[in-house]
């Protein structure tokens, strides 16, 4: 059982996600150069917005390379001296598998952890506390003796009790961020979460050419006798319709999320929620592109899945209204492949958007509002 969402949202002045050169982000797709979000970029704008749409912080994870300090931290308001617990602390995230750099306390990747696992690691090496002490002890002895041009850093491989330790820290079935985005952790895949959410990157529904905003700043202690910029600098930008696409299978979510349906019900939708709502955050102070997208479409299906882009293989042009002419691709488009290929798999649709409706789609399957059109993908979930 999959939700599938497609979204037409009109952004102005922007530059949401810039490259390494700090320019929008583009990608040339049927011959023409579309402006585009990326994928990453979509999934961190709608992970911070969970909390705010049915979702207890509590039931959400932390990515952090500062595992070991948040442990240590613990400990040191337990009573223990902060400088031996960091050194425990390092012990003991070695030990479960996950070496820190010694000097800045990250380890090598981001860790995707439940809130719990900070705490679960200041209470593993708390029980531990003397034998993690004994190693760290051990451990400077050696370093003594060894030359510092051939020192080399070893991670031992964890014992069966450690992956056991290291199970309980790394436990993510009760944080839906984790179960919604999924884990990849290189050093032990067994791990790794497999992601019920699929995102694709953005694209305009029209050919770009990026732009750039020249300006000047001025001294306000300047004298009025000496009247020149002081700061001069460029920044880039475009503006573009895009199409979203991202879906939800709701059948991985359970398996992520074992024996709480609550909690996968609250979580496919503060994602329906989130992902309509993500905005990257990209040069928004000075930029404020702050829309909401115009045309929603979505599906539940059974098997399968459509990504709709193909609908703007040839880019839309000159139109006089833009949104409206997209929105009538993507729908006649939805509507050839579902004439096509059969809508055995297709369990319901539902579109809504703001101004006159597309031709093509029964009335209903018309959502008047975004509750009504959150609610009518929910209920087909349950059917």
């Amino acid at each position: 059982m999959l939700i599938e969402l497609h979204l037409l949202q009109s952004f102005p002045v922007s530059n949401l996600n810039r490259d390494d050169l700090g320019q929008p982000k583009t990608a040339r797709f049927g011959g023409h150069t579309r402006a585009r979000i990326s994928s990453q970029s979509l999934k961190r704008a709608a992970r911070t917005l969970l909390a705010q749409h049915g979702l207890d912080p509590s039931e959400l994870g932390v990515r952090t390379k500062r595992l070991r300090d948040a442990a240590a931290s613990l400990l040191a308001q337990r009573g223990r001296d902060n400088q031996e617990a960091v050194e425990v602390c390092q012990a003991g995230l070695e030990e479960i598998g996950f070496a820190a750099h010694k000097a800045t306390g990250l380890t090598k990747y981001l860790l995707h952890v439940g809130k719990p696992a900070q705490t679960l690691l200041a209470d593993y090496c708390e029980e531990r506390w003397d034998t993690l002490a004994k190693t760290v002890a051990e451990a400077k002895k050696r370093k003594e003796k060894q030359d510092k041009t051939s020192r080399k850093t070893t991670t031992k491989k964890p014992t069966k009790q450690a992956q056991e330790q290291a199970k309980r820290i790394l436990d993510g079935t009760r944080a839906a961020d984790i179960a919604l985005f999924g884990r990849m952790i290189a050093d032990n895949t067994d791990f790794n979460v497999n992601a019920a959410s699929q995102v694709a990157h953005a694209l305009s529904t029209h050919a770009v050419i990026n732009e750039f905003d020249y300006y000047t700043a001025l001294d306000d202690l300047r004298p009025d006798a000496e009247p020149a910029a002081d700061m001069i600098g460029t920044v880039d930008f475009n503006t573009a319709c895009f199409y979203r696409y991202a879906n939800l299978d709701l059948d991985q979510l359970a398996t992520n999320l074992p024996d709480d349906p609550d909690l996968v019900a609250r979580s496919a939708r503060a994602w329906l929620y989130s992902f309509i709502h993500a905005v990257p955050g990209g040069k928004q102070n000075s930029m404020s592109a702050r829309t909401m997208p115009q045309t929603l479409l979505g599906v539940v299906r059974e098997t399968g899945a459509w990504n709709l882009a193909n609908a703007f293989l040839s880019p839309v042009t000159d139109v006089p209204d833009l949104m409206a002419a997209s929105t009538q691709r993507l729908v006649d488009h939805f509507q050839q492949l579902r004439s096509f290929y059969g809508s055995t798999q297709l369990r319901h649709t539902t579109i809504a958007t703001i101004g006159s409706d597309p031709a093509g789609m029964p009335q209903n399957e018309t959502a008047p509002t975004l509750d009504d059109f959150v609610s009518r993908l929910l209920t087909a979930t349950k059917g």
